[in-house]
């Protein structure tokens, strides 16, 4: 080869280098952040990790110029971990996104991080609906659900059904001082009382004195706002003493399909649970479920697992479609347009950052009803995410415009 022509391959080398072609290729990184060891491990933690590959999989074999990277850690249930986490990702890691975060606490640590930056907190599992409430942020979604709507779905529920007097067993924490907060407001604009409430320990082992505390209040509702293991332990220890008895309801405001199929259909028949998100609520649900438990060993998803593909693949559409992977401007655009999602149906992403979708109310099986392992609840309501969710003009959310007075 003559020197000219070696210049000229080198010339055209170069120049297909800084093709547009070549420009257009990006990538994009998501930090699946969560509890991978604790009491939120089965309802989240690899299961959740799953979820964003398979969802980060979908969206590249749609986009193959399209690289998208997914990472994750164990945040350890505390909120200083899971804060140095984000940080460290953000300064030295090059995440885009930060996903699941199951844990308020954590999450509200997170979302301080995260604010003013480049980065966004897709926010599938933490549930206080403080996070898109006074503590709302531009780099911030809030998926799956929430407490308020876990709360007013089961009380708008139950008090028309005969669930007049309450009585809460709630995890001494964020999450639980949350949901009692949004499940007061909800029982009593339906004409219902709350007897009370205790406040208890995360991962507390022994439940029988508070156990004994709601059985002694006469309430016809005792509701656990607890989640992952705690709420197994309380529907078991709940079982052992007998509190079914009398015509007594048990709701579970934050509990999924893992924690029922742990605690048995034996002790936890007749249990009220809400949920996004079912694997057997229609054939999309069934499709990628199907999908999900055979990466999984077996395990069948939660609505945190759902809610963390559901979340990560908007938000990579999004990612897209605002050609840049500044956060701000990509949840600027998920919230331009309602989402057809396969798994949750249509969702709207309001202007606190709330994605707005159908909650159902099931009841858990008899053992006799159920023909497998996962067939675990029956369809009893659901409320529209307009019905759901707490009104926009009361989210307290300094990104909402608020009315002017006369």
């Amino acid at each position: 080869m003559t020197r000219l022509s070696r210049y000229l391959s080198l010339s055209l080398l170069a120049m297909s280098m800084c093709s547009p072609l070549a420009a257009e290729a990006r990538s994009i990184k998501i930090g699946v952040l969560n509890d991978a060891s604790g009491p939120y491990s089965d309802n989240a933690g690899e299961g959740s990790v799953t979820a964003a590959k398979l969802a980060a999989e979908d969206f590249m074999q749609n986009h193959p110029d399209f690289k998208v990277e997914i990472v994750s850690a164990d945040h350890q249930n505390k909120p200083d971990v899971g804060a140095a986490i984000a940080r460290r990702w953000m300064e030295q890691g090059n995440v885009d996104a930060i996903a699941d975060v199951p844990n308020s606490a954590v999450g509200l640590a997170v979302n301080e991080v995260v604010r003013g930056s480049k980065v966004a907190l897709v926010a599938s599992s933490a549930a206080s609906s403080d996070l898109t409430g006074k503590y709302c942020s531009p780099n911030t979604i809030q998926w799956t659900f929430d407490t308020w709507a876990a709360s007013h779905t089961l009380g708008d529920y139950l008090v028309h059904h005969g669930g007049k007097k309450w009585y809460f067993i709630a995890t001494d924490n964020a999450l639980g001082k949350s949901m009692v907060r949004d499940g007061t407001s909800v029982i009593s604009a339906g004409g219902g009382t709350v007897l009370g409430s205790v406040n208890v320990p995360i991962n507390t082992a022994d439940y029988a004195s508070f156990i004994l505390q709601a059985d002694g209040s006469g309430a016809d509702v005792i509701a656990f706002a607890t989640a992952g293991g705690d709420t197994v332990n309380l529907i078991k220890q709940s079982a052992e003493f007998g509190l079914k008895q009398n015509g007594r309801t048990f709701a579970a405001l934050l509990t999924t399909t893992n924690d029922v199929e742990s605690s048995g259909l034996s002790v936890g028949q007749g249990l009220i649970i809400t949920q996004p998100f079912y694997w057997d609520l229609d054939q999309a649900s069934r499709a990628w479920s199907a999908r999900f438990t055979e990466r999984q060993h077996g395990q069948s998803p939660t609505a945190f697992h759902a809610g963390v593909y559901s979340s990560v693949l908007a938000y990579l559409n999004a990612a897209l479609a605002a050609g840049t992977n500044d956060a701000p401007a990509v949840i600027r655009k998920m919230k331009e347009a309602p989402i057809d999602d396969a798994l949750f149906g249509p969702v709207v992403v309001r202007a606190d950052g709330r994605a707005i979708h159908n909650m159902y109310i099931f009841k858990v099986k008899d053992p006799k009803a159920s023909k497998s392992k996962w067939d675990l609840l029956e369809k009893v309501g659901v409320l529209s995410g307009q019905e759901a969710f707490r009104p926009l003009e009361q989210s307290g959310c300094s990104l909402v415009d608020q009315p002017k007075g006369n």
